[in-house]
Formats: structure tokens, C-alpha cells, sequence
């Protein structure tokens, strides 16, 4: 099994980014050139309203709605981060290190947010889910700190070890080095990828995450809510650290500006991976170029298909997101119905567990697979599925199928739900029940061809048009394109890209700026 990362950055300031097992897109993620109000940015904050009825209060962090903090997220150990808040804001506590810092009693499990918080109070918090829909971030008061190996937690003395560790030797050895090594006043999580890490790697990855702490005290100095005293690494970076691995083959990266960002960052986590970033060079899209386009065509739609024939509907609702299993036009001369059905369903809980992920589907999802009358039929499904959704990070809990054969799934949601428009336009009507002539159509790209070459005396042009337009321009021995050429006496180069519409094209320049005409 390898991975490789394709990073495409864009001329508008955004980056997506699609993580490929095995050259198949299992993970896409994309972030805006706006950065704010990501998941694990530290805001300092004010209190617009406690709700008592709610046991919450609402948060000024400076979004355009007033951020969601429940008593539950304060975390136990809130009184000593407001305090420590409180002195850093009036100047009193000047240091970061928590060696000689008092820690007050944790706060009551059961209790009411009335008595710990009132309005108009600054308090510091961090983002655990983005702004979705029309609600504003949701908030958490329990600050950690995430690094490739450890997460730190402040004000804690605890060390917890992940479960995906289970040798127990192993987890021995761990604690007894962060043992060695942690300073008073804190506490971490150790991550699953720091099994069987070195001392000087752990120990490297401790000081770098106390570095961003103290960091986040110096902005905190002097400060007035609503600011963000601490952001969270970039979404390529964060991507980084949380999957970079042994099995990654290959990162290709369209940007040399990203591409040195990602190589210094790299460089600090995994030195020997440096050398599989590499830039991407080529004429096409590197998304084109990778398959990625093309992928997310068939993977975003409403209709999914499946290998054998069958294939999901998926609908997003403002409440759940739905998924109905059919077998389409699968044809199995030797199976009966009861065979047929749990072979299209293994199918569909397979490729369900990768579009869950890549789609980042959060929330309720009933999925409703093909009936099934065998009892052991019901329970390979159920075994299978749980299987498969073992590699989601995100928390996520699955109920058996029901006897009408439905399965319900919870799956976090701390980002917006990625959902890119696959539906095109009537090409030739564009909705209006009128056409536009197509020799129209090629006469107005020549006659902007014209204007560029001739009046405005563009070096090199290059026109990116949907497959089948490639195919018109350049078809026969005397195609368009060598017209062109005999016409103008520079040779215009054509580019396909599965992502436009059919009629949908650009002209760009050598250095892949597109041309406004």
C-alpha cells in the first residue's frame, strides 16, 4: 500500500489538496485563502451571554455569529487556564512555564456554567468544529496543543496513551520517556505514530510544541478579544503530520513557494522524507494530470457507481445525509437474490467507508442497503463495515442493520461538509430552452484567438477546453490548430480538462496566468 499527496495551490489563494492510496482518491481536502476560525486556533475571547437553560454561553471571537461554548468543553482544569489568563492580561504572569504556577481545583463535572463564568469576561478558547451552515464555530476551553507525536495538554499531569497501541511493553517505554522529559504543570496524549520512536524524536517534538505555547503567551500579552493569539498550522502542514508515514511514496506540489513550506516543515518531522517532494511542472492541471478531476467527477455526484454495476444515490438533507444501495444492471447468471445482495452490499459498504471520508459527511447517515433475509448475512455486513470505517479518524459509532436492513451512522463533524457541484448546465441551452449555433461557438474562440494574437500580440497562448472540444480542434490532418498556426505563425497549444463544462474554455499565458479577453 503507498500514498502519495497531490497539492494544488490556485492562483486565487486556495489550496486542495487529495490524498491517493494506491493511485485511488480516498481524501480530499480544501482551504481557503481565509484561514480563520480553523479547528485548534486559540482565540482570546469575551462572553456576550451565559444561557442558564442551556448550560452554555455565547463567545465573541470575532466570526460575524457568536461562537458556542457548552459547560461539558470548559474542560476540568478551566479555573487554572483563567487564571493564568487573567495574570497574563494584567501583566502578572510574565513567563510561560508552568514550573512555579499555583493550579486551582478542577471544576465540577456536574455543575452549572452560571456559576463559572458572566458576561463580558475574556477568556482564552480554542475552535473544535468550524462555522457550518448558519452556526458559528463551536468552542472548547480544554487547550491542547497537537505535534507528530504527542498532543500537549496544559495544566494537566496526566499521560494518556493511544488504544491503537497495544503492546504493553511498548506503551511502558513510552510514558517512562515522556516522563523523563515533560516539564511540571503539563500533560500530553501520546499518538499511535509514536510506537517505537526514539527518545531524541520524542523529546524534539515535546520542545517544539512547548515553543507554540510560549508563543501563544507572548500574544496573549497586552491583548484585546476578540484576537487570535494562535493559529493552527495550514491544512497541507496539519495534513503532514497527522498522516505522513512510512507508505508515503510521493508529494507533488504545483507551487514553489508551498513546495519550500513543505519541505521545512517536513524537514523538522521526518528528514529522511524530504526528498519526495517534488514540484510539478507539467502543461496540464496537476489535478488533470493525476486523475484527481476525474475522480471527483464520478465520487461527488449524487449517483456513485459501483465495479460490478450497482451504485449509491446519495442526498444531503439540512438534517442527515441518505444513501440508497441499488444493484443497476449487475448480472450474476449463477446467484440467487440472497447471494446477489450481500455481494452488491459488501460492495457499497466498501466504497461508502472511502466516500464518507473524502466527502467529509458528518452528522446522521441512514444508509439503506439491498434487504437481506439471512440473519449471518446482516452480521458479515455489520462486521464488514466496522472494518472498513476502523481507518476514519473522525469519531464515529454504527447501530446493526435494522430488519427493514438500514444502517445508522454517527460520524463527527468539525468541518463543513466538502461538497463540490458535479451536475452541468444544458451545454447547449444553458437553461433557457434556446441554443446558440455551435459554428457560433468555434467562430467566437477564433475570433478572441484573432484579437489576442494579432492586436494585442500575446507571445504564447494556450486554450484549455473540455475533452471533447480538444478533439474537434485538433482532429484531421489539416485540423483547426494547424490553421491556426499557417494563419498566425505561432503555434497555439490545446489543453483538455475533464473539470470544464463542455462548452466552457480559457485562454492562458506561458506562465499559466489566464488571459482575460
Amino acid at each position: 500500500m503507498s500514498f502519495e499527496l497531490v497539492v494544488n495551490s490556485k492562483p486565487s489563494g486556495e489550496i486542495s489538496m487529495a490524498l491517493m492510496r494506491d493511485s485511488t482518491l480516498v481524501e480530499l481536502h480544501e482551504e481557503k485563502g481565509d484561514t480563520d476560525f480553523a479547528v485548534g486556533d486559540i482565540y482570546l475571547g469575551k462572553v456576550r451571554k451565559v444561557v442558564a437553560s442551556l448550560n452554555a454561553a455565547f463567545v465573541n471571537v470575532g466570526y460575524e455569529k457568536d461562537a458556542f461554548l457548552h459547560y461539558l468543553d470548559l474542560g476540568p482544569q478551566f479555573k487554572s487556564l483563567d487564571k493564568f489568563t487573567q495574570d497574563t492580561l494584567r501583566g502578572k504572569q510574565n513567563v510561560a512555564d508552568l514550573l512555579y504556577f499555583k493550579s486551582e481545583d478542577d471544576i465540577e463535572k456536574e455543575g452549572k456554567i452560571t456559576d463559572i463564568l458572566s458576561g463580558s469576561r475574556e477568556i482564552l478558547v480554542q475552535v473544535a468544529k468550524e462555522p457550518i451552515s448558519s452556526k458559528g464555530p463551536r468552542l472548547s476551553s480544554e487547550i491542547t496543543l497537537a505535534g507528530r507525536f504527542l498532543v500537549l495538554v496544559p495544566f494537566s499531569n496526566k499521560i494518556s496513551i493511544s488504544q491503537q497501541i497495544k503492546d504493553l511493553e511498548e506503551k511502558k517505554r513510552l510514558k517512562d520517556i515522556v516522563k523523563s522529559v515533560l516539564p511540571k504543570n503539563f500533560g500530553v496524549i501520546i499518538r499511535t505514530v509514536a510506537e517505537h520512536k526514539k527518545l531524541t524524536e520524542i523529546d524534539g517534538d515535546l520542545k517544539d510544541l512547548l515553543d507554540r505555547w510560549r508563543k501563544m503567551h507572548q500574544n496573549l500579552k497586552n491583548s484585546k478579544s476578540p484576537k487570535r493569539v494562535l493559529g493552527e498550522l495550514n491544512r497541507a502542514s496539519s495534513l503532514l503530520r497527522d498522516t505522513l508515514n512510512g507508505n508515503f511514496s510521493k508529494i507533488h506540489v504545483n507551487d514553489p513557494t508551498l513546495l519550500n513550506e513543505m519541505k521545512e516543515y517536513v524537514q523538522l518531522i521526518a528528514p529522511e522524507k524530504v526528498n519526495i517532494i517534488k514540484e510539478y511542472k507539467g502543461k496540464l492541471d496537476i489535478f488533470e494530470h493525476f486523475g484527481v478531476n476525474k475522480e471527483i467527477k464520478v465520487l461527488f455526484g449524487k449517483k456513485v457507481p459501483l465495479p460490478s454495476g450497482g451504485y449509491l444515490i446519495v442526498e444531503h438533507t439540512e438534517a442527515m445525509h441518505v444513501v440508497d444501495v441499488n444493484s443497476g444492471n449487475r448480472s450474476a447468471k449463477n446467484d440467487n437474490q440472497e447471494n446477489n445482495a450481500i455481494t452488491v452490499n459488501l460492495e457499497a459498504a466498501e466504497e461508502l467507508a472511502r466516500v464518507l471520508r473524502l466527502r467529509d459527511m458528518g452528522g446522521i447517515i441512514c444508509v439503506d442497503f439491498i434487504d437481506m433475509h439471512k440473519r449471518e448475512n446482516n452480521k458479515l455486513l455489520y462486521t464488514k463495515l466496522r472494518e472498513l470505517l476502523k481507518e476514519d479518524k473522525a469519531k464515529h459509532s454504527i447501530i446493526p442493520p435494522s430488519k427493514f436492513g438500514v444502517v445508522e451512522i454517527t460520524r463527527q463533524r468539525v468541518r463543513p461538509v466538502t461538497d463540490i457541484e458535479t451536475s452541468e448546465g444544458c451545454p447547449t441551452c444553458g437553461g433557457t430552452g434556446k441554443i446558440q449555433a455551435s459554428i457560433m461557438f468555434a467562430d467566437e474562440i477564433e475570433s478572441k484567438l484573432k484579437y489576442l494574437l494579432n492586436d494585442r500580440k500575446e507571445k504564447k497562448v494556450i486554450l484549455v477546453v473540455h475533452p471533447y472540444l480538444e478533439s474537434y480542434f485538433k482532429k484531421g490532418i489539416i485540423s483547426k490548430q494547424r490553421k491556426w498556426f499557417l494563419m498566425y505563425k505561432k503555434w497555439v497549444a490545446i489543453r483538455a480538462n475533464n473539470s470544464n463544462h463542455i462548452l466552457e474554455y480559457k485562454f492562458i499565458d506561458g506562465s499559466g496566468t489566464e488571459i482575460n479577453v
